[in-house]
């Protein structure tokens, strides 16, 4: 089951895509995609309507992230071992956990605003999980059951903020538009195995990662039972897991967006998103 929300910012519809793509809007049956909606079961209910009966949203339709009212963003850094070599880091022996802001949230081809005074502005692929039940003290080996789906995330980064302005990552996590979600939620079911789904991101029509998540040097599985050792994880929060070889950081010479680049990416299952850069506000 793919779970979408469209609509203008701040006006979102609640939204499924049925089995020919076309996005249904579920507004007869929830108010919004949000923490209570994706519990294991109100997506049973979800699963158990006829698609066919509802209408159709307009084929225009702006998409939004794919779940509302997130009380968390959480990431988990340097999760790929080439990357983490590409960047000079060692390879970590637990996973590096960072805050994103859960107000950097956008749709998935939203614009990505540059944030003032950005000197290094790049961009990363990863594969995020949203949380559908609350995760506590988790068991790996119970850990998938504790997601409710996945979804793509763009972790747009400004390297200058988060490296070179001291302080923590997030600085240069955290600000307006460097969230993009979706364009779905993808239930867990219609994933065999996400430990090994294609991803790419390319810059301009050029080819910048390439990657697989079966790379990763943490789980996903292990990733939420981590993070549930430290914190409680409520359902609707978002975790994004890390991303692949081939940021504009890791490049010689460093490459980075400037106002006008476009970035596309996609990951196996989950669609593709695409994001504008465009100048601060």
């Amino acid at each position: 089951m793919k779970l979408v929300r469209f609509g203008k910012a701040g006006n979102e519809r609640p939204g499924i895509v049925d089995g020919d793509g076309k996005i249904r809007d579920l507004s007869g049956y929830v108010s919004d995609i949000t923490g209570d909606t994706v519990s294991p079961a109100w997506l049973d209910k979800l699963r158990a309507i006829d698609t066919s009966s509802l209408p159709e949203a307009p084929a225009d339709a702006r998409i939004s992230a794919p779940v509302a009212g997130s009380s968390n963003f959480i990431a988990v850094g340097l999760n790929y071992a080439d990357h983490a070599k590409e960047t000079g880091s060692p390879i970590p022996e637990e996973p590096i956990l960072f805050n994103k802001l859960a107000n950097c949230i956008v749709g998935p081809n939203d614009n990505v605003i540059m944030p003032r005074g950005s000197k290094k502005l790049d961009w990363e692929a990863e594969i995020a999980f949203v949380v559908g039940q609350r995760a506590q003290y988790v068991d790996e080996k119970d850990a998938l059951d504790y997601i409710a789906g996945y979804a793509i995330c763009n972790d747009v980064s400004e390297r200058h903020f988060q490296a070179e302005r001291g302080g923590q990552w997030m600085k240069g996590k955290c600000f307006e538009t460097s969230g993009p979600l979706g364009p779905w939620l993808v239930t867990r079911d219609e994933i065999e195995d996400v430990q090994n789904l294609d991803m790419f991101l390319d810059v301009n029509g050029k080819r910048m990662q390439t990657g697989n998540t079966k790379t990763m040097i943490f789980s996903i599985a292990h990733c939420l039972h981590y993070i549930s050792q430290f914190m409680v994880l409520e359902a609707g929060d978002v975790v994004t897991t890390g991303t692949p070889p081939g940021v504009g950081l890791g490049m010689d010479p460093q490459v980075f967006l400037n106002v006008g680049d476009v970035m596309k990416l996609g990951i196996q299952g989950l669609g593709e998103q695409s994001q504008t850069v465009v100048e601060p506000r």
